[in-house]
Order: structure tokens, then C-alpha cells, then sequence
């Protein structure tokens, strides 16, 4: 033998035909959370940007949300559920390690037996899923994915501690990855910084979400802005023709710095989900811009750049073409 093996031909790049989003019925405000913990909603609307959040139901799984989520993306991009052959979950708040969500979200819905699995790079996580999905397409391992950021994190936030339960909401969002001729994803940047692994922690299954919000805010407001750059860079699009900038939805100020840092065109539309849904990690980046789609902040054909970051640390970004 040779010692080579035949590999599989895959498209020339990879690109989103259409959105979805699942927000849960239980809109929870300022105001409510004030009843509960020493807050108000001035003191949260001036430290994190929140007015309200969406907090699930007992009968709203991130099962169900991803189901919702992706049954929506399906639909707006055209794409028969026997049509998708892999299925991406991006989650930190699984309720257990075993087993996978993605396989009982894809029997739901319909779709064959395609490769499934689940991903964990917590708030990161949908951007860390659309590159494996575009990457498995041009490899030739896929044709058409489904990719759903999904979170319950109210599971896992202590709604007793002022720092953290002002903070995070639940919900899901998804997309349906396609290949192209025309590449619509560009290439991913991506990276960690594990010496700070434990600014955003849960110690073990018994406990609760722990963060140091200072911490995190100084490292996404000093170190991302140069992938953000470098994702406009590999995607050869000049970061002032970004059409659209959307970045996880961790803090409103966050948000706001990166913008300054950025110096995006006048007229870009910038996500600001946050104000009403809260930080849903990985649901984050497709729930704001499935919003600006369907708000028609965001058209067909414009570029947005997608920035995830939060535990691990981790982080990735990438340019896409909207659908």
C-alpha cells in the first residue's frame, strides 16, 4: 500500500440560508428581580444594560427551545428537515453530560440519522458551531447542517446572587449552513486564554454559576478587538464596509466599548439584544441577529461580523453574508 486514502470532495465554501430564534414566554423585569435581591433597575440598567430578561418555563427544555429554534430556521431557509445531515448544539447548560441533546433535537424534528453531537465553548459556542459546520462542509463530510445555540441558565445561576441573577436569561436560536460556490462564512478566529479559566465557573454539578464580571469585562473590552479585526482581515473585507456588527450579548457596555474601539461605519447596525433578553450565551449572537432580520435592520446580502466570547475563556469570530 501507499499509505494514502481517498478523501471525500467538498463544496467551495459554506453559507447561512436562513435564521430562527425561540424567546420563552416569562418576561422578567428589573423590577421583579428588585423584590428578591438588594437591586433596582437604574442600578442594573446602569452596570449591565438590562431592562428584562426570559426565564423558561418547566415546560421549556432546551430541547424544546432548540426544536422551536431550528423548526424556524428550517422554514426561512427553504431546507426539508430529510435534507440536513449534521446537527450542532452549542450548550453550557445541559441539565446532564449523557446524553446529547443534538440527537434527540434532530429525532424531533424529523431529520433522518444525521451526525450529531453537542458542543460546549460556553458563550462562544454558536460561532465555535457555525465554523465546524462550514468547515465539515467543505470537507465533504456535510451538505446541510443545522447549527442551535441553546441555554437554560437560569439552571444554573444562584437567582439569590446580586451579581449573576440580574444578568443571564434563556432562549435559542439556530441557523441552516448550506454549501455554496460562493463562500458566505468566512474563515473563523478563534482562540482561549486558559489562565483565566475560572473567572466564569461552576465548581461542580451541586453548585452554581460563579463569575468575575471585572475581570471578564476588561479582557473582552482589551483583547478581542484585534480577532475582531483579524476576522474582517482573512474574510477580505475592510472592517468599514462591515454591514452589520454582532457581538455576544454579555454586557451593554461591552458591547458599546467594542464599537468605539471598532470604528465602524456611521450607519452600522450594532446588536443590542441584551436590553431585553439578557446575556443567553451561546443563543446570544443567533437570537440578536434573527431579531434584526426579521426588524429589517439587517438585509439580504449584508456583511456581518459575528463575535462569541465568555467562559473558558474561549473566543471566535468570523464575517458572514446574511441570508
Amino acid at each position: 500500500m501507499n499509505g494514502s486514502l481517498n478523501l471525500r470532495a467538498g463544496a467551495n465554501g459554506a453559507r447561512i440560508l436562513g435564521f430562527g430564534d425561540y424567546r420563552p414566554r416569562r418576561i422578567v423585569t428589573n423590577e421583579e428581580i428588585s423584590r428578591r435581591v438588594d437591586t433596582d433597575d437604574e442600578w442594573i440598567r446602569t452596570r449591565v444594560g438590562i431592562s428584562e430578561r426570559r426565564f423558561a418555563g418547566a415546560d421549556e427544555s432546551i430541547v424544546d427551545m432548540s426544536v422551536a429554534a431550528a423548526g424556524k430556521a428550517l422554514a426561512n431557509s427553504g431546507v426539508l428537515a430529510e435534507d440536513i445531515d449534521t446537527v450542532i448544539v452549542a450548550t453550557c447548560t445541559a441539565p446532564a453530560p449523557i446524553p446529547g441533546l443534538a440527537p434527540e433535537v434532530a429525532h424531533r424534528l424529523s431529520i433522518g440519522t444525521p451526525g450529531a453531537y453537542d458542543l460546549n465553548a460556553a458563550c462562544a459556542g454558536f460561532c465555535y458551531g457555525l465554523s465546524a459546520a462550514a468547515d465539515a462542509i467543505r470537507s465533504g463530510s456535510s451538505r446541510y447542517a443545522l447549527v442551535i445555540g441553546a441555554e437554560r441558565l437560569t439552571d444554573w445561576t444562584d437567582q439569590d446572587d446580586r451579581g449573576t441573577c440580574i444578568i443571564f436569561g434563556d432562549g435559542a436560536g439556530a441557523a441552516v449552513v448550506a454549501a455554496s460556490d460562493t463562500p458566505g462564512i468566512g474563515p473563523v478566529v478563534w482562540g482561549s486564554d486558559g489562565e483565566k479559566s475560572r473567572a466564569i465557573s461552576v465548581a461542580d454539578r451541586f453548585s452554581y454559576m460563579e463569575m468575575d464580571g471585572r475581570s471578564v469585562y476588561r479582557w473582552a473590552t482589551t483583547r478581542l478587538a484585534d480577532s475582531a479585526r483579524r476576522a474582517c482581515e482573512l474574510a477580505g473585507v475592510d472592517i468599514g464596509d462591515i454591514d452589520a456588527f454582532v457581538p455576544h450579548q454579555a454586557n451593554l457596555r461591552i458591547v458599546d466599548s467594542m464599537v468605539k474601539t471598532l470604528k465602524f461605519k456611521d450607519d452600522i447596525a450594532v446588536a443590542r439584544d441584551i436590553v431585553t433578553s439578557g446575556n443567553t450565551s451561546s443563543a446570544s449572537i443567533p437570537l440578536a441577529l434573527t431579531a434584526m432580520i426579521e426588524r429589517g435592520e439587517v438585509k439580504t446580502g449584508d456583511t456581518a461580523l459575528l463575535l462569541g466570547f465568555g467562559a473558558g475563556l474561549t473566543y471566535a469570530g468570523q464575517v458572514i453574508i446574511c441570508p
